[in-house]
């Protein structure tokens, strides 16, 4: 999915924007899902939301992306104004227009909007996902680990400052996982990225701000700030560490 409100040439090093979401309110049918939820991402970090199915991470996403028009609260960039129009948002599916090429379902952001399309720009996306030579290949022609490189690329094309991920590599095999967790991180450097997440190993690995959200109506926990950037390595005592921490963290939160 994407943010079809505004130009993508937003330049994410250039503007460093964190975001910060204070007393945020969600329910649905009389249900509250959030009550005072407070998140606050440094820029340029790669923060993860873990926690049990249900417990609200992935409307928590949608809340911060705008795409939840009940919800209450202040979401905003570290520079004070409002978030929409600077956000990228991509879902756990690859939601790719299965009538369109891989080429053209990274531009389609452009063409929603009705902008000019930037082929050479989106053809050299596609050789950084490792998708060279797969341009006319429709949807259904591609493997699961393939169409989400292309949603990867489709994201980066957006080109902008902050990026949402909702479960985006749960539906490919481990090891395609992995891969596509250590290219997210090489490529979304530099960019403010809020991931939500079941695999605990993933956010130990790549997470530079880990927050487990639990309770209800839920809330997060103060987090972990583990030194340094990803990918780490799995043998890393860090990962290990932040690993065992974390499955203990969900242990409690869903007992």
């Amino acid at each position: 999915m994407l943010d079809p409100t505004a130009s993508p040439r937003v330049s994410p090093r250039a503007s460093g924007l964190g975001v910060r979401v204070s007393r945020g309110q969600l329910a649905f049918g009389g249900t509250p899902v959030f009550a005072e939820l407070g998140l606050d991402c440094a820029p340029g970090s790669f923060t993860y939301i873990l926690g049990s199915s249900g417990v609200g991470k992935s409307s928590l996403l949608r809340m911060i992306a705008g795409l939840v028009p009940n919800s209450k609260g202040a979401i905003v960039a570290s520079d004070g104004k409002p978030l929409s129009g600077r956000i990228a948002y991509m879902d756990q599916r690859d939601l790719l227009l299965p009538w369109l090429g891989a080429l053209d379902n990274v531009m389609v952001g452009a063409r929603l909007r009705g902008q000019s399309q930037d082929r050479e720009r989106a053809a050299a996306l596609m050789a950084q996902v490792g998708l060279s030579g797969q341009h006319h290949k429709l949807p259904n022609q591609l493997s699961g680990g393939m169409r989400q490189r292309v949603a990867l690329a489709r994201t980066l094309m957006e080109d902008r400052p902050v990026v949402l991920m909702d479960e985006p590599f749960s539906a490919v095999d481990a090891l395609t996982r992995m891969k596509l967790q250590e290219l997210s991180a090489r490529l979304l450097a530099g960019r403010t990225v809020i991931l939500v997440t079941h695999d605990p190993m993933e956010a130990a690995r790549l997470g530079q701000c880990i927050h487990v959200l639990s309770g209800s109506p839920a809330t997060l926990d103060d987090g972990l700030y583990p030194a340094g950037s990803g990918p780490r390595d799995l043998a890393d005592p860090v990962v290990t560490d932040l690993h065992r921490t974390l499955l203990g963290k969900l242990e409690v939160a869903i007992s």
